[in-house]
């Protein structure tokens, strides 16, 4: 039996700190450890911390690494250091939990030793849980969308906040999109927020209709979505400097508004990103001194109220809105005209608008590559469909549930003739991890 790795102690401004297995493979292609993983963090953090200072904390763990299976951790660890202090929120659900609130390198290092790649903060500071100090715009493009698409709306982005007195500091996600945070007076609650999103991002699909959507649903979606829901509460985004679980190890980067049109993310990892910060520094560092106002964003949200436009659909998880859409998916809305009267003729449309959308599910599983061999399968099994589908019919949805994520492959068949649709059939694999419990509770 060979003898277990010495832990790697680390003094880090007067604390200790311990990373167990400092060598233990945190991504294979790259040949990143765990150890690389926590220099990186500490390489850049001024840049990190600013975007977690005072901030709850969300804990998403890979401990079998980043090609293994996450899990998030809302409640801070019991057995954690005295000089990490933790702060208690409270959810939609009605849970509460105490989770860490990280001010320091000590603590970027002691949480990176319990395997968490990313860094995922509330939108909130620690003493005031009420009020966001923060407006996230993140720009989630579709299956097929060019990273040109992304950066144009992000260019939109920027000059409808300029328009309404904001600024706004983007970052590639880290993926495939980019996000655009705005610091924001703390004077509005969560609902409020999500509200001024929601219409910023209605308006940039009405400024740039052909590659941006605000539409919730994603068999409705086309091009770069602007994920309003993201100010809800609860919600976390990782920030600036978060590496992500992509085998290149690349980075969710801060930039300049003039890098945006010629940034490439692939160029922007764990690799790159220390020697960037210490020729440049923190091009984020003075977000803190540009607040701003979500007035004129709620005018715009009053606007469409009152040309008709009510509320989008929320999460799941979330309690039914005032004003709120029908939360269903159109794909599942019922042919039947509803009760009280309704004529063949809106029991027509409702048929019409539900076999725009007809949507079948291919796969679930805890690990993406899993899931999209098994759509794969799918199309060997129906060439003929498959030769049909666009590229944005094939819908790849990062599912998370409490405490895990999974994801989804679906499938939608708008552009294969009716008679020919394959039914549906048992996922394959169909590894939902939430599965057991919906059906307990059910």
């Amino acid at each position: 039996m060979s003898k277990e790795e010495a832990p790697a102690i680390l003094q880090i401004e007067g604390r200790e700190v311990k990373v167990s297995h400092p060598s233990k493979v945190y991504f294979p292609v790259a040949g990143v450890t765990k150890l690389d993983l926590v220099n990186y963090y500490l390489a850049v953090a001024p840049g990190a911390l600013g975007g977690i200072r005072n901030r709850p904390l969300v804990l998403k763990r890979f401990v079998d690494g980043a090609e293994g299976q996450p899990f998030y951790q809302k409640r801070a660890p019991s057995n954690r250091p005295a000089w990490l202090r933790t702060v208690t929120l409270s959810f939609p659900s009605g849970r509460t939990a105490e989770e860490l609130v990280v001010d320091d390198a000590a603590g970027l290092a002691w949480c990176t030793n319990l395997g968490n790649i990313e860094l995922h903060p509330h939108a909130v500071r620690a003493d005031d849980l009420d009020h966001p100090d923060e407006l996230r715009v993140d720009l989630d493009p579709g299956p097929g969308v060019a990273w040109s698409d992304v950066r144009r709306v992000a260019l939109e982005v920027k000059a409808l906040l300029e328009d309404h007195g904001l600024v706004g500091w983007p970052k590639t996600s880290g993926s495939r999109g980019m996000h655009v945070n705005v610091r924001i007076h703390p004077r509005w609650g969560f609902d409020e927020v999500r509200r001024a999103a929601l219409a910023l991002s209605r308006e940039i699909e009405r400024r740039a209709p052909a590659i941006a959507t605000s539409k919730w649903w994603k068999e409705e979606r086309h091009g770069v979505f602007l994920d309003y829901n993201q100010n809800a509460k609860d919600r976390t985004t990782c920030s600036a400097y978060s590496v992500r679980p992509l085998k290149d190890a690349r980075v969710s980067a801060p930039l300049r508004w003039d890098e945006v049109s010629t940034c490439e993310p692939s160029e922007l990892t764990l690799f790159t990103m220390p020697a960037r910060f210490r020729a440049i520094g923190d091009v984020h560092a003075g977000i803190d001194e540009a607040p701003g106002s979500l007035e004129g964003l709620l005018e715009l949200s009053a606007r469409d109220e009152r040309a008709g436009l009510g509320d989008a659909p929320w999460p799941p998880h979330y309690r039914k809105m005032e004003g709120e859409a029908p939360r269903v998916a159109p794909s599942r809305a019922r042919r039947a005209a509803p009760p009280g009267g309704a004529n063949e003729g809106d029991a027509t449309k409702t048929a019409r608008r539900r076999e725009a959308h007809p949507l079948i599910v291919i796969a679930n599983s805890p690990k993406k590559d899993e899931a999209l061999a098994g759509l794969e399968r799918w199309k060997a099994r129906h060439p003929e469909v498959a030769a049909l589908l666009a590229v944005d019919d094939v819908l790849v949805d990062s599912m998370r549930g409490r405490s895990s994520t999974w994801t989804r492959v679906r499938v939608n068949l708008r552009n294969v003739p009716e008679e020919t649709r394959p039914p549906q059939e048992k996922p394959d694999p169909d590894d939902d991890p939430t599965a057991a419990w919906r059906r307990s509770s059910r």
